[in-house]
């Protein structure tokens, strides 16, 4: 159904998900088919939950939607860009982006 982009073998496309007014990139999901296709025909973001193993409404428990502003592929069809507006925290612990844990070398 979709040309440009490569799912991997296990049906699903990593996605970057951007804050579309800060750029601020806040978290990395997955979405097979449908979570892509629900995606680009409404309005708010949907993955695949790989833990769960099933299509996950963002926002539908907590409230904290993502409302998509636009969806892009990259040059090699193995990711998609979304860019949206949260309504929220992103992340489920409350912080605003997934990514606020800085990784420092440890000695050894």
């Amino acid at each position: 159904m979709f040309k440009d982009v490569k799912f991997d073998a296990k049906g699903l496309v990593a996605a970057v998900i951007q804050d579309a007014d800060t750029g601020d990139v806040l978290m990395l999901g997955y979405m097979n088919e449908e979570a892509l296709k629900l995606t680009l025909s409404g309005e708010d973001v949907w993955f695949y939950s790989r833990s769960r193993q099933e299509l996950w409404h963002k926002g539908a428990t907590s409230g904290n939607y993502l409302k998509k502003v636009s969806v892009a592929v990259d040059c090699d069809g193995d990711a998609v860009l979304v860019k949206t507006h949260p309504m929220g925290p992103t992340c489920h612990t409350g912080n605003q982006s997934c990514f606020f844990r800085e990784l420092k070398q440890e000695n050894a």
